[in-house]
């Protein structure tokens, strides 16, 4: 892993909590004198604050553009992908959300039979010629930083319309709590995906969990399916488990 990707990671890592150098060298599989380093290199830009035994972010967590979304995680972010692909079944109607990791999983359903309605707007280039895809749209206010459509025309559309599995992302996934997201139009519409579906699966590589930055939610259903990466902290996974995930760890 290159210095400057690693330093992208350390922040988001900063931004979800984790501050203690051991433990990041640990989850990023180097030394602790190497995470010291890019932490004091963070410093210098002025992105962290250094602490006793780790860092602090230097100013409130801000919401990172899909841009910045898509550079990082990436091989998390495309094995977690190939794990849920699995949960598909030919002719099922399912239903997208907006954000990276499903934009990787919505890729993969090239060349399955399957129904797709989304108000992700990173697909429809992905999708729209692909044979056996059967492409819906939902209209709405476009958020540019995720690059999904929100608001009252995408909610009144997906009131029109179920679902067999309801594939979601999120900025945190947190025990008791739900979906964490910086807006409510987001958790608005989030909420409604997943009432329209049978089954809910969550799409968050490990930083994600336990993750609550953002000021609105999304409550899950009882039941429902996480698929995270081989880093999750296993303690949230359980937190997790106990509130009603049925949990798959991408390898």
């Amino acid at each position: 892993m290159r210095s400057k990707e690693r330093r992208t990671l350390l922040l988001e890592a900063l931004k979800a909590g984790e501050a203690d150098v051991e433990h990041l060298a640990r989850r990023f599989e180097v030394s602790a004198s190497t995470v010291r380093r890019d932490l004091q290199r963070l410093a210098d830009e002025n992105a962290v604050r250094r602490t006793y035994g780790g860092a602090i972010l230097a100013s409130p967590a801000s919401e990172t553009s899909l841009g910045e979304r898509l550079a990082t995680y990436g091989e998390q972010k495309r094995a977690i992908a190939r794990a849920a692909l699995a949960l598909v079944e030919d002719g099922d109607t399912l239903i997208l959300d907006a954000g990276s990791t499903v934009a990787a999983f919505g890729r993969l359903l090239r060349g399955r039979r399957v129904r797709v309605v989304t108000n992700n707007l990173v697909l429809p280039s992905m999708l729209a010629e692909a044979p056996g895809v059967e492409l819906v749209v939902l209209g709405g206010a476009v958020r540019p930083t995720s690059m999904g459509s929100v608001g009252p025309l995408a909610m009144e559309a997906m009131r029109r319309i179920t679902a067999d599995r309801v594939f979601m992302s999120a900025d945190g996934v947190v025990a008791g709590r739900g979906l964490c997201e910086a807006s409510l139009d987001q958790v608005a519409l989030k909420s409604l995906m997943m009432e329209q579906g049978r089954e809910v699966v969550v799409l968050a590589h490990a930083a994600k969990l336990g993750r609550a930055d953002q000021s609105a939610w999304a409550a899950l259903p009882a039941s429902w399916t996480l698929v995270t990466d081989q880093h999750a902290d296993r303690e949230q996974v359980a937190n997790l488990e106990g509130y009603g995930a049925t949990a798959i760890v991408a390898a």
